[in-house]
């Protein structure tokens, strides 16, 4: 296919994900990935993120944009949806966005199957992101902020996934659990319905303030 000079390349989405103490990016056409790049930053995604993106092929340039939303660092939720917002108005691309536990519980049904899947995910405040899904990746319990004796309580999948799934799964003694990250690079692994138009970030808890009037405030 040839593409006109300055226009975005038709077919091809770039998927960012930087909301957790990972950062990853890719570049697909279609279903097939072009390149990608993953790494544990722990800190530091607003200094990486542009590079990793600029290192893809075309400098990342896509037609569609897709980033992860959170729950998890504030910051780093942040950085993910600023810089796809700026591509995507320099582009004239599309740009939506699927929440971080839909992608871990996705790149678990693929290593365990298509089975029911938990989520717990490091939150704030010692408490744990938790989200339920059934084995054809739809939604079977809301996300929600839960002390981790109350996760161990409320979550029934015997396949438990995410940054405190080995922590939940020895809490209630049970189990399966997959020490899974989110990753752009497993984007195709996600439901149809996973990606949202809404790209509001998606804290999973409360602020943790409220500023005079009542507004809330930023979020730890």
């Amino acid at each position: 296919m040839t593409e006109k000079a300055g226009e975005p390349f038709v077919g091809r989405t770039l998927v960012i994900d930087s909301a957790t103490e990972a950062c990853s990016v890719a570049l697909f056409d279609e279903t097939t990935r072009l390149a990608g790049d993953f790494r544990m930053l722990g800190r530091g995604h607003a200094e990486a993120l542009v590079p990793m993106i600029a290192a893809l092929p075309n400098r990342g340039r896509a037609a569609r944009i897709v980033v992860a939303l959170g729950p998890g660092s504030f910051t780093g939720v942040r950085v993910g949806l600023a810089a796809a917002r700026a591509l995507a108005l320099a582009w004239g691309s599309e740009v939506l966005g699927y929440s971080t536990l839909a992608m871990v519980a996705a790149i678990a049904r693929d290593q365990a199957g298509a089975v029911p899947v938990g989520v717990a995910m490091t939150g704030g405040h010692g408490e744990w992101f938790t989200e339920s899904f059934a084995a054809d990746g739809s939604l079977t319990r809301p996300l929600a902020s839960q002390r981790p004796e109350d996760a161990a309580l409320s979550m029934a999948e015997e396949v438990i996934a995410g940054t405190q799934a080995e922590a939940l799964v020895g809490r209630r003694g049970h189990g399966t659990a997959l020490a899974v990250w989110p990753d752009a690079r497993a984007f195709p692994l996600l439901p149809e319905g996973a990606l949202l138009s809404d790209t509001r970030p998606l804290y999973g808890r409360a602020p943790d303030a409220r500023l005079p009037g009542g507004l809330p405030g930023p979020h730890s």
